[in-house]
């Protein structure tokens, strides 16, 4: 298939982040293709974005590539795609936990799903990991209702919930195999429950953890500690060379300040996200539950129920979790299920930027 010079396309809001929704049947089915039109569908590479979708943030340049499953576990398969804003790169080295909250929409809108005729709950391969999730969402009638109640911080407004539940995990929740790692010098936490995330106290960088996201970006040599530490966790928790890419996540702690469980800050890597990934809030989460992580000092426990409240820039993440033993006596989560909401936006033809027109 040739790269086309029209494309359907579903603009949707899912959770705190915002993408380009396709099906991959509308798409190029070889990569390199693919991609170059993606990076013309979203105007990159271009600081403002302005010739595409993107909205000049790595939050707003996203995409979310849909397709029946073949899998017997699950009903459709998610392919997710950050695209970035100021270069020529398009990466499926993550997941994406708030686009996630759109696909089971989306798989009705476009019939791979059939509606129930009050919810409906998708089964979703997610490919960049091979993990699954299933979401559940109000269908009335049979179709697909974005109104509702449910409040999300750092989304104005309230919207229909958007149930997300993971399986137990298969891995073991340490990828260094260590509850502590010694990295640039301070102690750090590997986790991962869905997203690779190194768990960093604020204080060990000689900050608070309560900066606006902003005043960190523009911390210059606090960014370079932090790419520093970045490149070599990556390494310990199996990744490989993580130059270029958006994981691991590195996620900054410290002590809760409006009755949640802790604090965050997390980088993206380079860009502070504005409240926390669904994933990222899930191993965040789950780090916080391992005894003896950097984090669970640090953090405010409940005295029961699997619940904790995630605080981030913007507001908070409730998020339910839950860890056990694996029978060779690692950890792996039990139980991981969060709230979300979604919101079409638009349903429509995208017309990519002419490999031939100039800016």
């Amino acid at each position: 298939m040739t790269s086309p010079a029209e494309v359907r396309c579903m603009l949707m809001r899912g959770g705190t982040s915002k993408g380009a929704y396709f099906l991959a049947d509308d798409l190029p089915t070889e990569e390199s293709v693919r991609d170059e039109l993606l990076l013309r569908v979203m105007g990159s590479p271009d600081p403002r974005q302005i010739d595409g979708l993107g909205g000049a943030h790595p939050l707003t340049s996203k995409v979310a590539v849909v397709s029946p499953s073949a899998d017997s576990e699950a009903d459709v398969d998610y392919l997710f795609l950050q695209v970035a804003v100021d270069r020529a790169e398009v990466s499926d080295r993550q997941n994406c936990g708030n686009l996630l909250a759109g696909v089971g929409p989306f798989a009705v809108e476009r019939g791979l799903v059939p509606a129930g005729t009050d919810e409906t709950s998708v089964r979703v391969r997610m490919v960049n990991s091979g993990d699954f999730a299933t979401a559940t969402f109000p269908t009335p009638g049979g179709r697909v209702d974005y109104s509702g109640d449910t409040e999300i911080s750092g989304v104005p407004g309230r919207a229909a919930a958007v149930v997300i539940e993971f399986p137990p995990g298969r891995d073991e929740l340490l990828p260094t195999g260590n509850v502590r790692d010694t990295v640039g010098g301070i102690e750090v936490t590997c986790v991962d429950n869905g997203m690779p995330t190194v768990l960093i106290p604020a204080e060990a960088l000689k900050i608070t953890g309560q900066e606006d996201p902003k005043d960190l970006e523009s911390n210059r040599e606090l960014t370079a500690r932090l790419h520093d530490i970045r490149l070599a966790a990556g390494h310990l928790m199996g990744l490989g060379d993580v130059d270029g890419t958006t994981v691991p996540k590195l996620t900054l702690v410290s002590a809760p300040r409006h009755g949640g469980a802790v604090t965050t800050r997390t980088f993206i890597p380079d860009r502070v996200h504005t409240s926390i990934g669904v994933l990222g809030a899930a191993s965040v989460a789950a780090g916080l539950r391992i005894e003896g992580s950097v984090a669970h000092g640090i953090a405010a426990l409940p005295d029961e129920g699997d619940r904790l409240r995630i605080e981030h820039p913007s507001g908070f993440t409730d998020i339910e979790s839950s860890i056990d033993r694996t029978p060779e006596g690692g950890l792996r989560a039990r139980r991981t299920a969060v709230v979300r909401t979604a919101r079409k936006i638009f349903d429509g033809i995208v017309f990519p930027v002419p490999r031939t027109g100039g800016h």
